[in-house]
Formats: structure tokens, C-alpha cells, sequence
């Protein structure tokens, strides 16, 4: 079976947690015209069987992957960068902006999605109080989302990509919360963290073309095969 087809499945068919019920889930997936665009998305770029390695975000937020279903992929850059076209809110996204300028600096999104996978640690998203949350942020919701991660990540190893490598988008918590499931579950031999494009351009707007440059030294080094 081709990649796309079991990239699309996967998003068809997951499952939400119960959560506490001040938190709300980003589910982008459930709607029909969302399927009907991560489709055309996955069949663009994975209508192969050529393993991929993953990149980690952590979940979606509220104006990309929230609305997409594809990870950091706002509707803009699915238009202008993807070519597919779509009636979103033509809105940008910051983490999106970056990561598809970085996709333009490694060969173009045809070039960079033939070796690399963007997924999520958790798929779902969540906002409290109309901010976006993380999944470890509140230890409640990871609790009762932790044994759902970790069938997500194993059911794409199985399928999908190398475990011989992955890469962790997101310093701080989010590489402490997935090397500790890294250690029980023993997903990848090897995990490679990389800063948060939204720290970046928040916090190191000046330093973006030296972190964009990082970025690709590091994705154009990894030997998975």
C-alpha cells in the first residue's frame, strides 16, 4: 500500500480522549472538506513506499495544523507553497511561515517531503481559556491521552517511517516529556531536537536565517538508510 493511503487512513481513523472539561480539542480531522484536502496533500508528496523520518511538532495549534489537518501548514502556505487549493482564511501562521521558508531553502516542498514525514506527537490539539495548550502542559490531559500517543507513534513506525532516527521539534518540556517516552517505549535509536519555529520568531526574529541554516545542516545530515 502506498504511503498516502495509509497516511490518510491514520488521520481518518483516530480517536479522541475524553479530556477535563475546561480544555478544548482542535479535531480538524472529523470534518469532510479537511479529509478531502489532507488527501490530495498526502497524495501529492507520499504516493510512494519509500520510509520517511519523522519529525515531531507537538500538537496542532488553532491557525495551522488545527485548521489544515497538516502539520505546520496554514492555509496560505498550502496554497502558495503546496499548490493546493483550499476556501480556508487565507491566514499565515508563524511556525508555518518558518517552516515552509526553510522547506524553500532545502529544494522546495517536492524535495523535502520525499525524505521527511511532519507529524505530531499528539495529532489533536487543544486551547483552554482560547489559547492553544500543549499536551503536557496539564497532567490530567496527558495521563488520559499518554497510552493514545503512544499507539499513534507506534502505529507509525509500523508503517510509515525509519526508527532508526527521528527529529523533536521543540526544546525545553516537549524533548524532556518525549525522551522519557522514548526510554520506556524505545521508539528511535536516535532523537535529534531543533528549536520551536514560534520561539524563534518570537525570541530570535534577528537570529532566522541562522536557525533556518541550522535547521537544514542538520535535516541534510541524517543517513537513515
Amino acid at each position: 500500500m502506498k504511503n498516502s493511503l495509509k497516511i490518510v487512513a491514520f488521520y481518518n481513523n483516530l480517536e479522541k480522549v475524553y479530556s477535563p472539561n475546561n480544555i478544548n480539542i482542535l479535531d480538524p480531522y472529523s470534518d469532510k472538506e479537511v479529509q478531502k484536502i489532507y488527501k490530495k496533500f498526502y497524495c501529492k508528496y507520499f504516493h510512494d513506499t519509500r520510509r520517511r523520518v519523522i519529525i515531531f511538532g507537538i500538537n496542532p495549534g488553532r491557525f495551522g495544523g488545527g485548521i489544515t489537518g497538516i502539520p505546520f501548514t496554514d492555509p496560505y502556505n498550502l496554497t502558495k507553497k503546496c499548490k493546493i487549493k483550499n476556501d480556508f482564511n487565507q491566514k499565515k501562521e508563524l511556525s508555518s511561515t518558518f517552516i515552509y521558508e526553510m522547506i524553500d531553502k532545502f529544494g522546495g516542498p517536492k524535495n523535502f517531503y520525499n525524505k521527511f514525514l511532519i507529524s505530531s506527537i499528539c495529532p489533536y490539539g487543544f486551547t483552554m481559556n482560547n489559547k492553544n495548550l500543549n499536551y503536557y502542559d496539564n497532567e490530567i490531559l496527558f495521563r488520559r491521552w499518554k497510552h493514545k500517543i503512544v499507539d499513534w507513534i507506534e502505529d507509525q513506525i509500523e508503517h510509515i517511517v525509519t526508527d532508526k532516527v527521528c527529529i523533536i521539534i521543540g526544546l525545553g518540556k516537549n524533548q524532556k516529556f518525549f525522551d522519557l517516552l522514548n526510554k520506556e517505549y524505545k521508539f528511535f535509536n536516535e532523537i535529534i531536537a531543533l528549536p520551536h519555529p514560534r520561539w524563534i520568531l518570537q525570541y530570535r526574529s534577528k537570529q532566522k536565517e541562522d536557525y533556518i541554516r541550522q535547521y537544514i545542516h542538520t535535516l541534510k545530515n541524517i543517513d537513515y538508510e
